[in-house]
């Protein structure tokens, strides 16, 4: 289902009640944020973010202030965020959405657990960081000079990031925007995408470098696109730099990379599956705890559902095919795949493919995040389950098949070596 929107303020909104064009929906959190169990907006923070803003509130850690960038290089430094990441977007997605245009996109920088959005001219610098167990945490910084620049909580961005599509979680969202025409009472249409999308669904109003010319996806035209999901389209333009495009005065790289695109694209949703995994079970747990009985069968079932839709989409089983010819332009490819950890063969989970799939060795890297090693033990207990199941061949649904035997293994044989709390079964055979 389309959503249509009408200016910048009902763009924040209407994504509450957004679907993707594919209907891929599974089950949302239910309860409030701030359920005794989650205490989202006071609870205690362990979050990066929140660690830096203490750090530099005590003199510790000086962010030094560029006239045209403001904050951006110095936060990038201390958040290890790679610049390489760089993605550009000129949809008005942003409570900043008065200053985005095709000639000032917003530029978006990440990594595994962190996200700083800038806009040049811009009055705040945006960040979002995965804490452990609260969640994804939205922050601004005030793009002012000043000694010890305070980094503050912006819940203003859950307008946007706290909606049907975030499973009703406070999480990420990647949106493709049909560019509106230059007409003040235009709507326009978009939808969240993730890496089950078909490309030809993606990237409307962002701008990609990298792709080639035989992908067919939305990306690269400021033009009004008249889309019907599944009709041909004419092939996007194919740039490899953004040079001439637009003024590029303080963006620090000329690229909007795609390969860092479909990244960000699957680590959206996968963060989004992770924190309700985490508060569904702690619910569970708080309420099972008061009431002072056994863990109740309703509640169980339901935290070994959602482990399933979990452990599908980290295993990538509804991944949609990447055509040939994908590269990273930036250099972010290189960086990412870089990563660890890495196992006895010189194996990582960041190893990037782009023939055909995302990454060489199917399994989400967002396992490695303290959010998932902070998962309540019955729901870490779930997945691990359900992994082994789909690892080891003994879910035999025809949607597995796609994971192959050597696929499996690898897997297997990676997490052996790199994830201290693996269950003892996952010494067992993969058939």
């Amino acid at each position: 289902m389309r959503t249509w929107l009408c200016g910048a303020a009902i763009v924040l909104l209407a994504v509450l009640a957004t679907t993707t064009l594919t209907g891929q929906r599974g089950g949302v959190f239910r309860e409030s944020r701030d359920h005794p169990a989650i205490r989202y907006s006071d609870g205690p923070r362990h979050d990066v973010v929140t660690a830096l803003g203490r750090a530099v509130q005590a003199g510790e850690v000086v962010l030094a202030f560029e006239p045209t960038t403001g904050y951006l290089h110095a936060v990038l430094e201390a958040l290890d965020v790679p610049v390489e990441s760089q993605l550009t977007v000129f949809s008005k997605t942003s409570f900043q959405a008065h200053r985005i245009n095709p000639e000032n996109p917003r530029a978006i920088y990440f990594n595994d657990t962190v996200a700083v959005g800038w806009v040049r001219g811009g009055e705040v610098l945006e960040v979002a960081s995965l804490d452990p167990t609260q969640g994804v945490l939205f922050f601004s910084i005030d793009q002012t000079p000043t000694d010890r620049p305070e980094i503050r909580r912006n819940d203003q961005c859950l307008a946007c990031h706290l909606a049907w599509d975030t499973l009703a979680v406070p999480g990420l969202l990647t949106f493709s925007t049909l560019p509106m025409p230059d007409d003040p009472n235009a709507y326009a249409v978009g939808w969240v995408t993730d890496h089950r999308s078909p490309l030809a669904e993606r990237w409307g109003s962002w701008y990609v470098t990298g792709a080639p010319p035989s992908v067919r996806h939305l990306g690269n035209t400021t033009d009004p696109i008249e889309y019907v999901p599944g009709a041909s389209l004419d092939p996007a333009p194919a740039l490899d730099t953004l040079e001439g495009l637009f003024d590029l005065t303080g963006y620090p790289t000329p690229y909007s990379d795609l390969v860092a695109l479909l990244v960000l694209e699957h680590r959206t949703h996968m963060t989004n599956l992770l924190v309700r995994m985490g508060w569904e079970t702690r619910v569970a747990d708080y309420e099972d705890t008061r009431a002072g009985q056994p863990p109740d069968s309703v509640a169980a079932a339901g935290i070994e559902d959602t482990a399933v839709e979990f452990v599908d989409y980290l295993l990538f089983v509804d991944e949609a095919p990447l055509p040939p010819g994908i590269r990273s332009t930036s250099g972010f490819g290189e960086l990412f795949s870089a990563q660890g950890p890495f196992d006895r063969r010189d194996r990582s989970l960041h190893q990037l493919d782009l023939d055909g799939r995302l990454l060489r060795y199917p399994c989400s890297f967002l396992i490695y995040t303290d959010a998932f090693d902070a998962l309540p033990e019955r729901a870490k207990d779930a997945v691990y389950r359900r992994m082994w199941e789909v690892l080891s061949g003994q879910a035999t649904a025809d949607r597995y098949t796609r994971l192959t035997l050597d696929d499996r293994r690898a897997v297997v044989e990676i997490l052996r070596d790199t994830k201290p709390d693996l269950p003892t079964y996952f010494q067992g055979t993969v058939r």
